[in-house]
């Protein structure tokens, strides 16, 4: 089956295609989350999908939501298409196993990441100035090394085609206020904790992840778009981890270190080669299978 890079539903309102997501607006209290196939890295989108990656995010998103929802409500309403309006039922054979009914919030405009370990754009940071966000981190930390404690470290939510900006939490503080920048602090290193001691009982390292909250109509903070999934953490084995250099990954990592080596501009997307996408996906069933399914129910992950 090839790639669903862009939904078709011409009797849905669409009201917007972002990196990954085609949102479509159902009615007064409700979206609907199409999670295509499309990836992205450095903020660019490719040219081809990774087929069946779309119906990943959304298995695994539905699975945290549930696993995390003692420390902070959702928005999910349903993932099952039985369950979302006929108008949607309609287009079936491109939205099953893909979309999220989801309630209507007002999204807090910032990417809420929490890093354990000292990967990515976080060490790029402090080998130049001993800071993740202009957080003072201890002298001598290698790459992938773990911190001694997770920290909040925000960034701005960009538009597409340009590119987050890491902030310092004071910063968010100044743009959202105080007390709600608090809140979300607390709650984003609650669920990392947890989903991290929950991974690593599962034999993966949880690096680094972000999440996204909104506010619904009574001003409760509430955990919104996708959770945990290969698009937005670093998911390492952890019977491989040896810090000190890049770590193996079942995450994007794979597809940016394939990009750096044919010297990406970071600019336009390219067509990814077949052995790239099938390795890919590969990884991101991997991930699932190890994080979502009972024990002794993943001897084949590389099966939707």
């Amino acid at each position: 089956m090839a790639a669903l890079t862009h939904s078709n539903c011409p009797d849905l309102k669409l009201l917007a295609r972002g990196k990954v997501r085609d949102l479509y607006d159902i009615d007064d209290r409700h979206l609907l989350f199409v999670a295509t196939d499309r990836i992205s890295a450095f903020d660019v989108i490719m040219k081809n999908g990774i087929t069946d990656k779309g119906k990943l995010l959304t298995q695994m998103s539905v699975f945290w939501f549930s696993f995390l929802e003692d420390i902070v409500s959702n928005h999910l309403v349903t993932a099952d298409i039985n369950q979302m309006p006929a108008s949607v039922q309609k287009y079936r054979d491109q939205l099953e196993g893909r979309s999220m009914l989801v309630k209507k919030l007002k999204i807090v405009p910032c990417e809420a990441i929490v890093r354990g370990y000292l990967s990515g754009s976080g060490w790029a940071e402090y080998q130049k100035k001993g800071t993740v966000c202009d957080i003072k981190l201890p002298p001598g930390l290698r790459e992938s090394d773990k911190l001694d404690k997770a920290i909040f470290t925000p960034s701005t939510k960009a538009e597409i085609g340009d590119h987050d900006e890491n902030i310092h939490p004071d910063k968010l503080a100044q743009q959202i206020g105080s007390e709600l920048a608090k809140k979300i602090e607390e709650i984003a290193l609650k669920i990392y904790t947890k989903a991290s001691n929950y991974a690593r009982s599962r034999g993966i390292i949880l690096a680094d992840t972000k999440f996204e909250f909104g506010l619904d109509e009574s001003g409760n903070v509430v955990l919104a778009d996708e959770v945990l999934t290969p698009d937005s953490s670093r998911f390492w084995p952890a019977d491989k981890y040896n810090p000190g250099s890049a770590q193996p990954s079942y995450d994007k990592q794979f597809l940016r270190d394939y990009l750096l080596s044919v010297n990406f501009d970071k600019k336009t997307g390219i067509e990814l080669p077949d052995d790239i996408v099938q390795k890919t996906v590969a990884k991101y069933r991997e991930a699932s299978a190890i994080l979502t399914k009972p024990r002794g129910q993943v001897s084949n992950p590389n099966k939707v």
